[in-house]
């Protein structure tokens, strides 16, 4: 477990913005992943953690161990922190064999316990035929393996990863995906991922913390983050939503519904805690909870027409794009059933609709109670 409250300030510069960084999370075994767009503050956060970079203010607690407090002046240096850190480039020695790599990451174990965990190492990330070469000397995925190896070899109470998969092709990432899951299954070590891949945080996340300029604005499983992003801003680093201006128009606590208007078609949706009639909002929902179908009739409840602009084929699904920036995807194998079709109706699901505030309201308006 780690518990980590930081503060870094960085001043305004002739050539650079000012920045400060303040998040406090902790994290238990698993994988936890910072998420958020370049300088938004992770690498940041990893660093302060290791001890690259000295926090201006704040506490660690790694366990039982205080790594860093400001108040009391503790700032342990990097090697007696206990934590593995994985670079984007590696960092493997370039003179060093694999094998010498490992062996230098166990360099503080008892000599014939590190022989024995090296070797161990070896088999367990598959890199016993390359041990005698040189990182140059061996694939991608061999050095990211090692690199993994060798953060672990020394037993360390928290690994921290810097988006390493970055500039992978998609059969390395696939690896390191089974490589970190092998690592997640096998280690109780807690492990920090930085990434800006969302894709990334479903397949190793079990918690996510999503940074903005310096901040932590949303934390929760994947599946939570993506089900109910906390505003605007973050459904659109997410980046996997229809964001459509709307109006809510009416609210109904007693049914659990509301009527949302947007543009000039009102459609209907949960209930949303919190909000007020009249209130601007952004309608979110996902291109793959929306259907599309041939208009053969009048549209019903939810339904509205729509004209299609472009079809773009993606690996997943085909990805209908409609007048009004509406996005609908669909299976390959459904859209060559409709693929003629020249009139559309797109419907929303009521149950799956979400809103984020774009701005909030001063209320001489009804209350959410008995509006209708």
């Amino acid at each position: 477990m780690i518990r980590a409250r930081l503060r870094k300030t960085f001043p305004a510069r002739p050539d650079s913005a000012a920045f400060a960084l303040d998040v406090e999370f902790e994290a238990a075994a698993g994988v936890t992943v910072l998420f958020g767009p370049s300088g938004s503050g992770k690498t940041l956060t990893l660093d302060l953690i290791a001890g690259f970079v000295r926090a201006d203010e704040g506490r660690i607690l790694l366990e039982d161990q205080i790594l860093y407090d400001g108040t009391s002046g503790v700032n342990l240096v990097p090697q007696d922190r206990n934590c593995g850190y994985v670079f984007q480039n590696y960092a493997l020695f370039p003179h060093m064999t694999l094998r010498e790599n490992l062996a230098f990451g166990a360099e503080r174990r008892p000599r014939l316990e590190r022989h024995r965990l090296v070797n161990e190492m070896l088999e367990k990330f598959r890199l016993t035929d390359a041990a005698g070469r040189r990182p140059h000397q061996v694939s991608g995925g061999q050095r990211q393996r090692c690199s993994i190896a060798r953060a672990l070899i020394g037993g360390p109470k928290l690994l921290l990863l810097d988006e390493p998969a970055q500039g992978l092709d998609a059969l390395l990432r696939a690896e390191l995906y089974e490589t970190l899951r092998q690592v997640r299954k096998e280690f109780s070590t807690p492990v920090l991922l930085v990434t800006h891949d969302l894709d990334e945080c479903f397949e190793l996340g079990d918690e996510m913390l999503i940074l903005r300029d310096g901040q932590i604005v949303q934390r929760g499983t994947p599946s939570s983050v993506l089900d109910q992003p906390v505003n605007l801003e973050v459904a659109q680093q997410l980046g996997r939503f229809n964001l459509l201006a709307a109006e809510i128009k009416s609210l109904d606590p007693g049914r659990n519904l509301s009527r949302i208007l947007v543009g000039q078609f009102e459609l209907e949706g949960p209930y949303f805690p919190g909000h007020f009639k009249g209130d601007r909002v952004t309608l979110c929902v996902r291109p793959e909870q929306l259907t599309a179908a041939s208009r053969e009739t009048r549209p019903g409840l939810n339904q509205i027409h729509a004209a299609l602009e472009r079809v773009v084929e993606t690996p997943q699904w085909m990805r209908l794009e409609f007048a009004g920036q509406i996005h609908v995807n669909m299976a390959r194998a459904a859209y060559e059933e409709v693929r003629e079709t020249k009139d559309w109706m797109i419907e929303f699901p009521t149950r799956e609709l979400r809103v984020v505030s774009q701005s909030v309201t001063t209320h001489h308006r009804e209350s959410v109670a008995g509006t209708e």
